[in-house]
């Protein structure tokens, strides 16, 4: 299989870490989304994923798979190793809500091309825009999720690591990057060290990707 990714998007990053826990074998194809307007969108590409985002999953049969969360449902459900998704209805039920809470609420509202199109096309300065990356992630985010997951345990669910962990340390390195405050997210920041601390966690940091710069 191959992975078609960028060393800072957070999809990508949520990918890496759930191949990385469940130990699975994959050949990272990595793309630059800023040379020549970006390799995501060449017809090469783009014929695998119409949206033009990162990640991509490719199958050795050629089959292409975009989105995050649903390449890491498809690995969890077909590959073995350690589960990210609960077999108990309920508890899967709560690890989607929280990892959806971060790939469908928050994340999509201060990605690349947003923060772009806010620059680029609407004509707003660095501060407008940093101001809208805080209160999106944090106000409009974080905080909430934090309410969402686990009180107890190491990880968002206890002692087991799921797709929520796999959603949650991508959106905490962007936040950190970005300079948002993490006061008041003390449950998050303690997650984001146990998770941390893992190979399987800082083997996919963006730094040691392929193509990083």
């Amino acid at each position: 299989m191959i992975l078609h990714d960028f060393f800072r998007s957070s999809a990508a990053y949520r990918v890496r870490l759930a191949v990385n826990i469940k130990g699975i074998s994959v050949r990272q194809q990595p793309l630059d989304m800023y040379r020549d307007g970006g390799e995501h969108k060449m017809p090469g590409y783009t014929a695998k994923n119409p949206l033009k985002l990162v990640p991509t999953l490719e199958l050795d049969d050629g089959r292409a798979l975009p989105e995050s969360l649903a390449i890491i449902e498809y690995l969890d459900a077909t590959q073995g190793g350690a589960r990210l998704i609960p077999d108990d209805p309920w508890e899967a039920a709560r690890v989607r809500a929280a990892s959806y809470a971060i790939a469908c609420d928050i994340h999509p509202l201060n990605n690349l091309r947003v923060l772009q199109y806010l620059e680029h096309e609407l004509g707003q300065g660095k501060a407008a825009i940093q101001s809208w990356y805080e209160h999106w992630v944090r106000e409009g985010g974080l905080l909430g999720f934090q309410d969402m997951i686990g009180k107890d345990g190491p990880y968002c669910f206890g002692d087991q690591l799921s797709m929520a962990d796999c959603c949650l340390i991508p959106q905490l390195f962007n936040a950190r990057r970005l300079n948002v405050p993490l006061d008041g997210l003390d449950r998050l920041v303690a997650i984001e060290t146990a998770c941390n601390d893992l190979p399987a966690f800082k083997d996919a940091q963006p730094s040691v990707q392929p193509g990083a710069f």
